[in-house]
């Protein structure tokens, strides 16, 4: 397929060629106008060529803006500042700053443009023209804005020239977070924060009641005031309890994710998954996150913007995203307390995509080794066909806590895909739509 720059190459030849034939038409039949006029076509395809050259290279581009962190909803203001640093007149320039195409194609688009972010414009030495334009963030995720294309040539059309003027900005859109009314989901480590009704080892700090001393009670357990007090042995009573830490663990894989489903129930997974950690952060307990989905940064360093490109179309190309992803790489960020790891859970959740790699199995044979024995693996996943079910009840069996929360919106879907689960005592929970975050994680389950 042919290429803007190599359609100027054919140009340019065939100019040539047209010239060589004139001035050898001109010497061969002595006419001196065949000669005049070939003399004047080379003339003016020099000078086209070096206005072509002069103008592309006198022209920059320099962005204002600065990578962003905003929340959904939010305006960002983008501009750039194109100026002629030439001695003679750029008499027309074609400035476009690109954005991603598939946040801005699809039926529910993710980012809104308000202004021109594409002008013609003429510039005269030292002048300096801006294209300011608003971008207006309605879904969570991280976006590519630019790089900035100029494109110029000569008078007559004969040669192009395109440069990229400024580099991209990133915009990174957080995904929305509820408050949580509680959590009470408590992992298989003991002594923690949460009661809950069966364990192996009672919690010291938390004392039930009391009772009498029953054979094989501990010394330790003995209420001396108790016994001092009635004559007769009495043990203390302790109540349960185990830590609320939780490593998040998103199924993101499109065949588990159908596309009739996009982009409402992987954004509401994010949204359950970012609010859950932000009520553990607020606890003070340990939160980690786990997906086979792809990382939208990755795939920017990957795919994106990769330096000064010459042909516009391979500039657009370049910040388009590819139609298949089936990159292997599982994102693991280890169990952790704090404000930062908060943000950087959060960071990672926004850029989240949808992924052709790893299945939700198959991503749990790849990461087990790597993930957290002593968490809650809390997965969020919108189909659980019966491999990945297996898989689930092969980590609860082995020891792992392990709870899950379906994103389907059917009731009949949810019960189908918990009825194994619940068999096998692994607690599940309906994620059906974002008024029911709030409340998502309030059961007390029975370990």
């Amino acid at each position: 397929m042919s290429t803007p720059e190599n359609a100027t190459v054919s140009r340019s030849a065939a100019v040539s060629a047209a010239v060589a034939a004139l001035l050898l038409i001109g010497v061969l039949f002595g006419a001196s106008l065949w000669i005049l006029a070939g003399l004047a076509a080379g003339l003016m395809v020099v000078v086209n060529h070096s206005l072509a050259r002069v103008w592309s290279q006198s022209a920059t581009a320099v962005r204002t803006g600065e990578d962003r962190e905003v929340k959904i909803g939010s305006r960002v203001a983008v501009q750039v500042e194109v100026t002629n640093h030439g001695r003679i007149p750029l008499l027309w320039l074609l400035a476009e700053d690109l954005m991603p195409r598939f946040a801005m194609r699809t039926a529910f688009p993710q980012l809104r443009v308000e202004g021109q972010r594409l002008r013609v414009m003429m510039l005269m030495p030292q002048q300096t023209k801006t294209i300011t334009y608003d971008v207006i963030c309605h879904r969570r995720g991280y976006f590519q804005i630019g790089p900035t294309v100029l494109e110029t040539g000569d008078l007559m059309g004969l040669f192009r020239r395109f440069r990229v003027g400024a580099p991209p900005q990133f915009i990174t859109v957080l995904p929305q977070v509820h408050p949580l009314s509680g959590y009470e989901i408590g992992s298989r480590r003991p002594i923690g924060e949460i009661r809950i009704r069966q364990s192996v080892i009672d919690d010291p700090t938390r004392l039930r009641g009391i009772r009498q001393w029953q054979p094989g009670d501990p010394l330790r357990s003995v209420h001396w005031a108790a016994t001092a007090r009635t004559g007769t042995l009495h043990s203390k009573v302790y109540e349960p309890s185990s830590i609320a830490g939780a490593t998040l663990l998103l199924d993101l894989h499109r065949s588990t994710n159908p596309d009739q489903h996009e982009p409402v129930r992987s954004d509401l997974a994010v949204s359950a998954a970012a609010s859950i950690a932000t009520a553990l952060h607020d606890l003070g307990e340990p939160f980690g996150l786990a997906t086979n989905g792809r990382d939208a940064a990755e795939r920017v360093r990957s795919e994106g913007w990769s330096g000064d490109h010459r042909v516009r179309d391979l500039v657009t190309a370049a910040v388009s995203m590819k139609a298949v992803d089936d990159r292997l790489l599982p994102v693991v960020i280890a169990p952790s307390r704090g404000p930062v790891q908060l943000k950087e859970v959060t960071r990672t959740l926004a850029r989240l995509d949808r992924t052709d790699g790893l299945t939700l199995p198959e991503f749990l044979l790849e990461s087990e080794s790597r993930l957290s024995s002593e968490t809650t693996l809390l997965v969020i996943a919108q189909q659980c066909p019966p491999e990945s079910i297996a898989a689930l009840i092969g980590l609860a069996r082995r020891g792992w806590a392990v709870a899950v929360i379906l994103n389907t919106h059917e009731l009949n879907e949810y019960s189908r895909m918990a009825g194994p689960l619940i068999a096998e005592n692994v607690p599940t929970f309906h994620l059906a739509s974002s008024e029911v975050v709030t409340d998502l994680c309030r059961q007390i389950l029975a370990r």
